[in-house]
């Protein structure tokens, strides 16, 4: 598996993506921000990755997996990245926003 960083489309002050950056910075992942346009309507980027124009939405290369909504996203991040996913991925790796 290669160690691509998860592409992370947020806003700015938004509650439910800040609930996805401390899960990543608590996991170590290493990251990408990709700060999405405030207005709903035009976040066509959001829409042609995921089908939705909501955020926050993550695309990780390494897994092939694009998804959206917070609470979905924090389960994907714990099982696929926390402790008892060190067995698939070969450890964390460093976190950081970039």
């Amino acid at each position: 598996m290669s160690d691509q960083p998860i592409t992370f489309y947020r806003l700015q002050a938004c509650p439910f993506c800040e609930r996805v950056t401390r899960t990543l910075q608590d996991l170590g992942v290493d990251y990408r921000s990709r700060f999405v346009e405030p207005l709903h309507s035009e976040r066509d980027v959001v829409k042609r990755l995921s089908g939705k124009r909501t955020v926050p939405a993550i695309v990780d290369e390494n897994t092939g997996v694009t998804m959206s909504e917070s609470a979905n996203i924090v389960d994907y991040l714990q099982r696929t990245y926390g402790t008892n996913g060190d067995e698939q991925t070969g450890g964390m790796r460093t976190g950081g926003d970039a």
